[in-house]
């Protein structure tokens, strides 16, 4: 967990962070303090806990799309095993011990979430509409499939702002399924903006892999503190 170092206008508002496949490591614990410099308390959980403390394996200082595919593999099964029953009571665990903390107070709550983190964000703010107010996800990942149990599918749940920023040309999330979690928000009712990042490749705002692009990358922030702003 990290918090402002001086008081401003959001001191004690709540960000919980979703990690990406990769877990909690120094790219994404700066991401972490880029967001409580903007006067946020933020938590970074590692989400596979099941399976060990973070980082589960030895990661590299840099991430290629070589060594990507051999890490995703060795994370697939743990990330498989975090079923939707188990992640909806881990979120409720993450915000109960936010709210008791006294560097948080009892307002609204925001949520990000990163590649597979952005499908678990979803569902945290379908599991708790009473406290999730803004939810956001990038270069998300099989957030609208043809699964039972899809992330997209508790929609009709959400009462939170959302906005998600997707990477283009996503195998992770084709167009079928961006229109799919369109569809599927825009019945429902759920405030909500999505935005192609034309030419970011999933990861994009990882500046420790070999996805990582500069510009997508800001753009996301952009996008990211101005939802917190307007609903935290």
């Amino acid at each position: 967990m990290v918090h402002p170092e001086s008081p401003g206008p959001h001191l004690g508002s709540v960000v919980l962070l979703y990690m990406d496949a990769f877990g909690p490591r120094p790219g994404l614990k700066a991401m972490a303090d880029r967001i409580a410099a903007a006067g946020y308390t933020v938590l970074l959980p590692n989400i596979l806990y099941r399976a060990g403390r973070a980082p589960l394996v030895e990661l590299p200082d840099f991430i290629t799309p070589e060594r990507r595919s051999e890490l995703f593999e060795t994370f697939l099964p743990a990330a498989q095993s975090l079923t939707p029953e188990l992640a909806a009571r881990d979120a409720g665990a993450f915000l109960d011990w936010l709210a008791a903390s006294p560097l948080a107070n009892d307002g609204p709550v925001g949520v990000t979430g990163y590649c597979m983190g952005a499908g678990f964000a979803l569902r945290a703010a379908a599991a708790y509409p009473e406290r999730v107010a803004a939810m956001a996800g990038f270069h998300g990942a099989y957030l609208a499939s043809g699964a039972p149990d899809s992330p997209h599918l508790g929609a009709g749940r959400i009462t939170a702002e959302l906005y998600f920023g997707h990477a283009d040309q996503d195998a992770s999330l084709p167009p079928e399924q961006i229109d799919r979690l369109e569809k599927a928000l825009t019945d429902a009712g759920v405030t909500h903006h999505a935005e192609v990042y034309a030419g970011a490749r999933h990861g994009f705002t990882q500046v420790d892999t070999a996805s990582y692009d500069a510009e997508a990358a800001e753009r996301h922030w952009t996008a990211l503190l101005d939802l917190f702003g307007r609903n935290l």
